[in-house]
């Protein structure tokens, strides 16, 4: 009875905002945004897919049943596993992108639908250091910041960078992984000096305010974030145009997935948004109430095999690669000796990334 009430008064207070008007905020984006590649975006899916195996030992060593296919000969460096937080990520290196690739998981279905209703009301309640005005949600950002997962990933790409010889960097993730990905994608950018970053997640929620999205689309411009259809997690937390403030805001530049129906046939089609990260257009266009839109994109399944807790599967062997710490946490490394895969050549075949 509780949570009806909570969201009969959500849905008052939507139309009473609805009642009053809107009034959009624009948020200026670098020169004319990124370029969207339609093949990138079909490859990185992939990884964003393959994050979620709860086999380390199949994840590790990259034979697992989702590391196949447009991300076969990929290496991983190092696989972070935060048992406490339930939190998964790696870092490794994919010759034919001539990049170092970072994926991280999104939330476990087990939690998905309780996840999804704090959305519903969850306030900004934290201020991007160094960014005035700028909020963003408490629980991404510590997510990436407060965990294991930071100090493991920037010791990654640093051993990554010494026994590849790769300087380029892409950051994916689906669902509070996009979240991730993109707070990722900031901290290189502003902390560590990193100039080729390219970030490209799928179904990510908003994350931070019209302030904090004007300067993430500043300093981190080429980025991605790619919707689909009805999926419900982009409209969250909620866009409230009359609390500029206050309500939560895209960066730009989306690209909505989207189906076109002529005749009996149905023909699936991209849009490239605007620059104001709100395109009213897109998939701010349509109802966000499908969560099987949200699982699949590109065709892609993007859950575990398994609809369960966080649970992994750990194969003793692999100690000798990690560690645990007291808390349970997981740390899987390759150093250069263990490494198969060869510095990229000047001569290899490559994907030409724009």
């Amino acid at each position: 009875m509780e949570r009806r009430k909570r969201w009969l008064g959500f849905a008052a207070f939507l139309c009473l905002v609805a009642a009053i008007g809107a009034r959009e905020i624009r948020v200026r984006p670098k020169d004319d945004g990124p370029v969207f590649n339609h093949t990138l975006a079909t490859i990185l899916v992939e990884y964003a897919s393959a994050v979620y195996m709860s086999d380390l030992t199949e994840l590790f060593t990259w034979t697992c049943p989702r590391c196949e296919g447009l991300t076969k000969g990929f290496e991983v460096v190092e696989l972070i596993v935060d048992v406490q937080n339930c939190l998964q990520a790696f870092v490794g290196v994919a010759g034919d992108l001539n990049s170092i690739v970072i994926a991280f998981r999104g939330t476990q279905e087990h939690s998905i639908q309780n996840w999804i209703e704090d959305l519903f009301w969850k306030q900004l309640d934290i201020q991007y250091p160094g960014m005035p005005s700028a909020m963003v949600h408490r629980g991404f950002y510590y997510a990436y910041h407060n965990t294991t997962i930071r100090p493991a990933i920037l010791s990654a790409i640093e051993r990554a960078k010494y026994m590849y010889g790769v300087e380029n960097i892409m950051i994916t993730g689906h669902s509070m992984g996009g979240a991730m990905a993109s707070f990722c994608g900031l901290d290189l950018a502003v902390n560590c000096g990193e100039r080729n970053i390219q970030v490209l997640t799928f179904g990510q929620p908003r994350i931070g305010n019209a302030a904090f999205a004007s300067y993430y689309s500043q300093l981190v411009p080429n980025t991605i974030r790619v919707t689909n259809g009805h999926d419900l997690v982009p409209h969250l937390p909620p866009y409230i145009p009359r609390l500029p403030q206050r309500t939560y805001h895209h960066f730009p530049r989306e690209v909505w997935l989207y189906d076109v129906e002529l005749g009996s046939s149905v023909y699936p089609s991209e849009k490239i948004c605007d620059e104001s990260g709100e395109d009213p257009s897109c998939s701010r266009s349509v109802t966000g109430n499908s969560l099987s839109d949200h699982l699949t994109y590109y065709g892609v399944e993007l859950f575990a095999a398994t609809w369960g807790s966080c649970s992994i599967v750990w194969d003793p062997r692999w100690t000798e690669y990690g560690s645990k710490d007291i808390r349970g946490n997981i740390l899987l490394s390759k150093n250069n000796a263990e490494s198969s895969l060869k510095r990229p050549s000047a001569s290899g075949a490559k994907l030409d990334i724009v």
